[in-house]
């Protein structure tokens, strides 16, 4: 809506939504910096704002024109896009602030997850895990039970077409690989992502359609590290490539295109576009990339020497805070381990308490059985007693009767005899008694002192659990915080022609490149053991042409670093010979 001379807009990131006003004189560059501001960007050189034109074309917004002045869609707010314009060559070595590394994360996601970069079905499922550890963090099987991912996009339809599996299925293979990140920091896992994802042969690359001399209609790419040429059917293996360094001009005339090589030898490289505007696209982005080029090849500006500092102490920071974390779960883990230790522990020496008191039940019962044998014991030396005391008055009379008749005093004799037997018996009764007496009383003091002994240590022993338990609830003394470049003004349909500054010491940086997958065994075996999975629930007949194009080059032990290095061999009068034959 217009109000006086101002015009609302709504500008669209990756992850949010921005609307400005702007005046009839704000520049492209003036909204592009607003927009920079606003979500806290510094990288602003890889960015740019896209809109849709009256054509419906995207188109690149001029920053040094009025935005009102450009040919954009009349909407009401107008609409632009905030998106990468040009990719750097490797995301670990340029990508510096989180908040770039969000937004190149999401916006190749998404190309992913569209199709608009070809991305077979293993590399998809061991992305897709990463994916998943950047939105949510580490898996936790309490937290993440099963369809926890069922809202989530994370598979190019065309994948999940090509495999007899269910959405089930696809998750519990998703969430496999996902619990191999564990103690990944979100930022992390966006970087891995991305570092898997820049070995595809499609990203950070723009197409467009363009004819030799012949008319061979072709596939002309611009990308962070120089031109490929590509058939009209295959965008996934390039035919001939030039790379940054061995161009010094580019120029077009109308939709005449021309690349003038550094080795002055070779014949211009020359092809034909629709149209002029998109001519213009491809300087713009052809100066932009080559800019790119020859900056990461010098000393990084004082600013970026800045943000690279700043990003290290961030990085620093974060990480001993999720150091800090750690220890602190560990140390709480490591505490209810105790404490459950603890009560296993007690629940062990209660069942011992109860056992040791059963054994003492046993020992009362020993003890009474003791006393019993006491009392007995006691009536067998009362009797006994009494036995000898009547033997020692038969003693007497017997003394006392010596004027006794023979008979009588035979008999009494008889009787002292018996009486005497009848002691010696009782007297080895009383003897027997004794002994398994002083047997009991052994075996009863010794069970008494077993015993004591034992519920002494039992009672220690609990007490230190309960000690250990104490400690072990008590709460930690540790608190965890919670967490320009620029398209061309408007150019004539004449000669519109670019210098290129050239260095004859740059080494083309596709000799020494290699594919993450190539130099790190453990991610080959990933890739290997998903490929492997896979296949089994493949339906061949769902397959696609990029599909056939991809097992070919794999069977044929390409990769995009291989082509690379193939495609730029031999002298550039050789290429372009070869480009004008195709």
């Amino acid at each position: 809506m217009v109000l006086g001379k101002s015009m609302n807009v709504r500008v669209t990131t990756m992850d949010a939504e921005l609307e400005f006003a702007i005046q009839q004189t704000t520049t492209g560059k003036q909204l592009f910096d607003q927009v920079v501001k606003t979500i806290g960007l510094r990288e602003v050189w890889f960015f740019g704002l896209q809109y849709t034109d009256s054509k419906g074309d995207l188109t690149w917004i001029k920053l040094y024109k009025k935005v009102m002045s450009q040919d954009v869609k009349k909407e009401n707010p107008l609409q632009f896009k905030f998106r990468a314009k040009f990719y750097p060559e490797d995301v670990a070595d340029e990508l510096i602030q989180d908040i770039t590394l969000r937004l190149f994360y999401l916006q190749v996601k998404n190309a992913i997850l569209s199709d608009e970069i070809y991305c077979p079905p293993e590399t998809s499922v061991l992305l897709a895990s990463y994916a998943v550890q950047a939105r949510h963090g580490d898996f936790n099987k309490l937290l993440h039970s099963a369809g926890f991912l069922a809202n989530d996009r994370l598979l190019p339809q065309r994948v999940m077409d090509q495999h007899k599996m269910s959405k089930e299925e696809w998750e519990q293979s998703i969430t496999t690989w996902w619990n191999e990140h564990r103690g990944m920091l979100r930022e992390d896992a966006m970087m891995e992502y991305l570092k898997i994802a820049q070995d595809l042969e499609m990203y950070g690359v723009n197409y467009f359609e363009i004819r030799n001399k012949k008319g061979t209609e072709l596939w002309l790419g611009v990308d962070a590290l120089g031109l490929n040429i590509y058939e009209k059917d295959d965008k996934l293996t390039p035919k001939i490539g030039f790379p940054w360094s061995e161009i010094r001009n580019i120029s077009f005339n109308d939709r005449k295109f021309i690349i003038k090589p550094i080795d002055k030898k070779a014949p211009d490289f020359v092809f034909f576009a629709a149209r002029v505007r998109i001519n213009k696209r491809i300087l713009a982005l052809c100066m932009g990339n080559h800019e790119l080029y020859m900056r990461r090849r010098k000393p990084d500006t004082i600013d970026v020497q800045q943000m690279k500092a700043q990003a290290r102490e961030e990085k620093l920071a974060k990480q001993q805070q999720r150091e800090k974390l750690q220890l602190e779960i560990a140390a709480r883990e490591k505490a209810e381990r105790k404490q459950q230790e603890y009560e296993e522990k007690i629940k062990s020496m209660q069942d011992e308490m109860e056992k040791r008191q059963q054994d003492l039940q046993e020992a009362q019962e020993m003890i009474r059985r003791l006393e019993e044998q006491l009392r007995q014991l006691q009536a067998a030396k009362d009797e006994l007693e009494a036995r000898q005391n009547e033997l020692t008055a038969m003693m007497t009379r017997l003394e006392e009767s010596k004027n006794m008749e023979a008979a009588e005093r035979l008999k009494l004799e008889q009787e002292i005899q018996n009486k005497q037997e009848e002691v010696t018996r009782i007297q080895g009764v009383v003897e027997a008694k004794d002994e398994e007496t002083r047997r009991l009383q052994d075996e009863v003091e010794k069970v008494r002192r077993k015993q004591e002994e034992e519920v002494e240590a039992a009672r220690r022993k609990q007490e230190e659990a309960a000690a250990a338990l104490l400690a072990a609830a008590t709460p930690q003394h540790h608190h965890v915080m919670e967490n320009e470049q620029d398209e061309n003004d408007d150019l004539p349909n004449g000669d519109v022609s670019r210098d290129l500054a050239t260095d004859d010491d740059i080494i083309d940086p596709v000799e020494e490149r290699r594919t993450l997958a190539e130099r790190n065994e453990r991610l080959h075996d990933q890739l290997k053991m998903l490929k492997q999975d896979l296949a089994q629930s493949r339906d061949e007949t769902k397959e696609t042409a990029m599909d056939k194009i991809h097992r070919e080059n794999v069977r044929q032990g390409r990769d995009k670093y291989k082509t690379l290095r193939e495609i730029r061999k031999g002298n550039t009068k050789r290429r372009v010979d070869q480009f004008e034959n195709m």
